[in-house]
């Protein structure tokens, strides 16, 4: 589409402009509709698979942890265990009942720290247990999640390549369009399809109110809309607003162009 020197613009052109971008904006609001809540479900599995995949990371790690302290404990008995062997051997060549007495205390500490150990031990085992059947409980969440999203990935992705094609398009031709309409227009046509319900910025007179509107406008102000020298919004809406007969012979020409 050749660019038109400002100069030569005139107010029919504008409106044209910003009545073809409409059109455009309208057909891709179209088709991003057809995804519906898609996009959205596929974010909220996604999210909640990496909230899973952390807390299975998080469970993972705290069994080897555990796995660590009963190394650990088990270090400790055999290191008692000589311990007592070696007290145990010392006893036959003491002295006195004085130093019997001595290593038969420490042989008993160290009894118990094997007692308490063995305690640990069977504690640190049934969390790991614990522990295993969480992880079971999130790979299964986990498996039930990932196969949801697989199944609306599917769908997002057959949508979307039914409408990939026309999209880059009219995505295209928006641009080419945007170029040729002066920056403080498209800004404020930008601004009115952000504030309307369904972004429709620019719309024609039907049946002597503006399209969707049940306020009529007056005969006059219709006639100067009609004769399109400067750029008329809506009172009430704060649309945009083009003829009729404007509206029609551009929906045909993006027909025709889009097609």
């Amino acid at each position: 589409m050749a660019k038109t020197k400002k100069s030569d613009v005139t107010v029919e052109d504008k409106l044209r402009a910003l009545y073809d971008l409409q059109l455009i904006d309208s057909r891709l609001d179209e088709i991003r509709n057809t995804r519906g809540e898609l996009p959205l479900e596929v974010q909220d599995l996604e999210d909640d698979i990496a909230g899973y995949e952390k807390r299975h990371a998080k469970i993972t790690d705290e069994v080897k942890e555990l796995d660590k302290d009963i190394k650990a404990r088990k270090e400790a008995i055999k290191q008692s265990e000589a311990l007592i062997k070696k007290y145990t051997g010392q006893q036959d060549n003491v002295r006195n009942n004085r130093e019997f007495e001595a290593l038969a205390k420490e042989i008993e500490y160290q009894e118990l720290e094997i007692e308490l150990s063995e305690k640990r031990i069977k504690e640190f085992k049934f969390k790991i247990e614990e522990k295993k059947e969480l992880i079971a409980k999130v790979d299964e969440k986990l498996a039930n999640y990932r196969e949801h999203l697989e199944h609306k990935n599917s769908e997002l992705d057959k949508i979307v390549k039914e409408t990939e094609k026309e999209e880059k398009t009219l995505l295209k031709k928006a641009e080419e369009f945007s170029q040729n309409i002066e920056p403080r227009l498209l800004k404020a046509y930008t601004k009115i399809r952000a504030a309307v319900k369904n972004g429709l910025a620019v719309v024609p007179v039907e049946r002597g109110a503006s399209a969707g509107s049940y306020f009529t406008i007056p005969p006059q102000r219709q006639m100067e809309i009609a004769l399109r020298k400067k750029i008329i919004t809506d009172e009430h809406s704060g649309r945009i607003l083009v003829d009729a007969e404007l509206a029609a012979e551009e929906r045909k020409k993006m027909e025709d162009i889009i097609n």
